[in-house]
């Protein structure tokens, strides 16, 4: 199998980790030698139910039996997308109030950007250094990496990149900008959270120049930081919400919202404005309706932050000289890329999976599913204070 899935299905990297999937079940992922592995990484933050959730297998039977693609986005009115958007409207602030259902993150951030363009009549976009926010054209020309972007150029024009927490850089958003884009919290770059205010900051001088904040949550939503949404943290309402991975339960998802008037700018001048063949397919937004209800309905927001405080509690060590991120989206920073690269690979030779950030070579990710327990987490730690010890033990030899 991993010989063929080599030759045939096209790969990201020279070295993938090519483990060969069994099975998986709550936190646990399992190979095909039956080997059980502790997941620390919930499918890069996709599963914030761990895996086989019953009740999201249940919502995904109920709808297999009763049809799947009907019809092209927007036409049809079809129960699992509307209560969704619904459910979604019922817990985010005034004015966010419709949502666009797509089929990635990337997609939702493509629909925002043409949205906020449409909006204005404005084509400067302004984003973050060191930002993420996914791989198709227009996301990736907000992308605040060149190394990964110079490759694919001409990009969209007319970007300009500010550093993400420095209040001077503000002064580049004027009357001509269309949009701020910003992650809530930066992922890729190494989990860093808003400081000083700094989200507030930068909403005051949108409203100065009629400028759209779009804010992205595909990483920090559904939960994962302790409140559904990283902005409420922060005393920040984007004009733009984009959500993702975790919203789908582990199917794919997109979806950007905004309030009735703004979003219904894409139906007319041009009709049209964004349209998607599966975006909203019935399916996933049954698995995205059972995971927002269980995830609003449940304890496992406020437990995330008592989760976050053993993960602290239990991950002192010499070797671990930061813990960045908020609630269950943890990275730990270590001394250099070669102590990064050696935990994550002996983790998983030990039964745990960790992962990598995008741009932060010395940081090791923690985003597991929100479902798990206190003695996994006991569980990893220890495995992970273990090898760092070896690593240690190691240096001093």
């Amino acid at each position: 199998m991993k010989e063929s899935f080599l030759k045939y299905q096209a790969q990201t990297t020279p070295h993938p980790l090519a483990m060969e999937i069994s099975h998986a079940d709550g936190s646990y992922i399992y190979d095909t030698n039956k080997k059980a592995y502790l997941d620390f990484v919930a499918g890069v933050s996709a599963c914030p139910l761990g895996h086989n959730h019953p009740k999201v297998k249940a919502a995904i039977q109920a709808q297999l039996n009763k049809y799947l693609h009907v019809m092209v986005y927007g036409e049809y009115v079809q129960k699992p997308a509307v209560e969704l958007t619904k459910l979604l409207a019922k817990h985010l602030p005034y004015p966010l109030e419709k949502t666009y259902l797509t089929n990635s993150g990337t997609e939702a951030i493509e629909g925002a950007l043409k949205l906020a363009k449409r909006a204005t009549g404005r084509s400067e976009i302004i984003a973050a250094n060191k930002a993420y926010h996914g791989n198709t054209m227009g996301a990736m020309s907000v992308m605040g990496y060149e190394e990964r972007k110079q490759a694919f150029r001409p990009l969209l024009p007319d970007i300009k990149f500010i550093e993400f927490n420095n209040e001077p850089d503000l002064n580049y958003i004027t009357n001509k900008t269309a949009c701020v884009i910003l992650e809530t919290i930066q992922g890729g770059a190494g989990f860093i959270v808003p400081s000083n205010n700094y989200l507030q900051k930068v909403r005051l001088k949108c409203n100065e120049t009629g400028t759209l904040l779009i804010l992205d949550e595909i990483q920090p939503g559904v939960g994962r930081t302790g409140k559904l949404f990283g902005f409420e943290h922060y005393n920040c309402i984007p004009d733009i919400l984009v959500t993702g991975k975790g919203l789908g339960g582990g199917l794919p998802i997109g979806a950007f919202t905004a309030s009735g008037e703004l979003m219904d700018l894409l139906q007319d001048n041009p009709k049209l404005g964004h349209i998607t063949t599966f975006g909203g397919h019935p399916l996933i937004a049954a698995s995205a309706l059972a995971t927002l209800q269980e995830i609003t309905e449940s304890n496992l927001i406020p437990k995330t932050l008592e989760k976050e405080k053993l993960f602290r509690k239990l991950l002192k060590h010499q070797l671990i000289q930061d813990i960045r991120g908020k609630g269950l989206m943890l990275a730990l920073m270590l001394p250099s890329a070669e102590i990064a690269n050696e935990l994550v690979l002996e983790s998983q030779n030990q039964g745990l999976i960790l992962f990598w950030l995008l741009f932060e070579p010395k940081a090791v990710r923690i985003t597991p599913p929100l479902t798990i327990s206190e003695e996994e987490i006991i569980k990893g730690c220890t495995i992970i204070s273990n090898i760092l010890d070896d690593i240690l033990t190691k240096q001093q030899h």
